[in-house]
């Protein structure tokens, strides 16, 4: 199970073993990582369309929102639908995905497409529109999930751990490998801690508010909020209607040539501000629409009911306690980043000294291939541990089964990745690329047999082949 620290980095929270990918397994799995993770149940869970997780999350997590991962369902439009449909109506079903804020825009939007297309019978269409709470932006925006719509992470994590193990490995030397692995992406996170700590910021907008984020959010998450800031300068406010309640504005803004509007609600009793597009609630970054109305009432500070301390410098301060009170500690140890600083100074200054001489280049050339291979002995570590040594009878943890799981598929590719895989192409006729037999040059600059519009050619009865025909079927009419 991954998910994303204050600094939008991918973080494992959780992994497990599991023989048979059941609902009953993943139940298991989700509480155990509930005893685990003691704060509470998730807010937000992205999956793919897997039957037997859906129905584990909604056991062992009834108050968090299942979303099912946009582009696993997007990639599938080409599958499903037929080619001429498709190309000539997705950019429609694009829009209709992507370009829409609230759900009945979305419901009237689609509905068009799919009575344009003559898919209104689709039936993995109608299975898709069935499901959209669970994956259409404009129904799902309302639920925080980091900015998150799809499991891209998960693919871009695999990658990540394959740098370090591979299914050759075996138990001991898979949990050592991963150990390192999970150590190099802890000690990324130390980097950037360090970096946020004594690094200062370049703000490029000199206002109040922009210098007061750039002090609070980590690098990152700030130059999330410096964008949106840039861009509400951008946008124009429209009153649309007021009364003793609420206020109602329009928020316009020229985007690829066309004209997008949002709608900002401020309610007065609670003095709160929220928008149509829902990145505040989805992200947890406020909008440019909410900004531009911020600058109009000129509000120079940001709200503290704005700044989600999830995305703050200081997000991992204070205690952390499970389910009986005592403290969890931090796993990173601190202590990586001193070291690796020390390291790098000295070994910048063992370069410097040895490129003085000729006979220091090469001392220090062979030192340091010498030194490689021990690290590498080192690195790789033992295939297997010994359990129990004080026992007179040795025991040996073995690996367990391997299975194949539902979620390892290789992933979708395109016809037209497919025959660039199949690799190029030749011609049969001459031997050549960039056709094939049927325009081949040769092909066509011979002569074609005459049409019903031209004269016919005269036929050689005294050919060799109609002595063979006769001999065989007899003289014809």
């Amino acid at each position: 199970m991954l998910g994303v620290n204050n600094h939008g980095q991918t973080i494992v929270l959780a992994c497990a073993f599991l023989s048979k990918e059941t609902t009953e397994s993943f139940i298991w799995m989700f509480e155990e990582f509930k005893k685990a993770m003691p704060g509470g149940e998730p807010k937000t869970i992205i999956t793919d369309q897997d039957a037997a997780m859906s129905r584990a999350i909604s056991i062992a997590f009834p108050t968090t929102f299942h979303r099912l991962c946009i582009w696993h369902i997007t990639s599938k439009f080409s599958v499903k639908l037929p080619h001429s449909v498709y190309k000539e109506y997705w950019r429609e079903f694009q829009k209709a995905i992507w370009d829409t804020d609230n759900k009945d825009e979305f419901d009237a939007k689609w509905n068009i497409v799919v009575t344009k297309a003559g898919l209104t019978d689709h039936p993995w269409l109608s299975s898709m529109f069935d499901l959209r709470k669970s994956w259409v932006p404009a129904y799902a925006r309302h639920f925080f999930a980091a900015g998150m719509s799809s499991s891209q992470r998960a693919e871009c994590s695999h990658g990540f751990f394959k740098q370090y193990i591979s299914r050759r490995n075996s138990l001991m030397d898979f949990i050592i490998r991963f150990e390192r692995a999970l150590s190099h992406q802890r000690q990324k996170e130390l980097v950037v801690d360090h970096v946020d700590a004594f690094e200062a910021v370049q703000c490029i907008l000199p206002m109040p508010m922009n210098k007061q984020m750039a002090t609070l959010y980590t690098r990152t998450m700030f130059t999330k909020f410096e964008q949106e800031l840039i861009q509400s300068t951008a946008c124009f406010l429209e009153l649309k209607t007021e009364d003793a309640s609420k206020v109602v504005f329009n928020v316009s803004e020229r985007k690829n040539w066309e004209t997008r509007v949002a709608e900002v609600v401020y309610v007065k009793d609670s003095d709160h501000a929220s928008c149509s597009c829902k990145r505040f609630e989805f992200v947890g970054i406020i909008c440019k629409h909410i900004l531009a109305l911020f600058r109009r009432d000129q509000i120079e500070y940001m709200p503290d009911k704005y700044i989600l301390k999830r995305w703050k410098k200081t997000a991992k301060s204070g205690l952390v306690s499970d389910a009986n009170g005592n403290e969890i500690k931090d796993s990173a140890d601190p202590g990586l980043l001193i070291k690796r600083s020390t390291m790098s100074r000295l070994a910048s200054d063992v370069v410097e000294d040895a490129l003085m001489c000729e006979e220091g280049c090469e001392l220090l050339s062979e030192t340091l291939k010498s030194l490689r291979v021990k690290l590498k002995l080192l690195k790789d570590g033992p295939s297997n541990i010994e359990v129990g040594g004080s026992s007179s009878q040795t025991q040996y943890m073995k690996d367990p089964k391997r299975v194949r799981c539902n979620g390892g598929s290789k992933r979708v590719t395109g016809a037209k990745e497919k025959a660039m895989k199949r690799g190029i192409r030749h011609c049969r006729e001459c031997g050549h690329i960039g056709h094939d037999r049927r325009q081949c040059p040769r092909n066509l600059n011979t002569p074609t047999s005459p049409s019903n519009n031209d004269e016919s050619t005269p036929i050689d009865l005294s050919d060799p082949f109609f002595d063979e025909f006769y001999r065989m079927h007899g003289p014809t009419q």
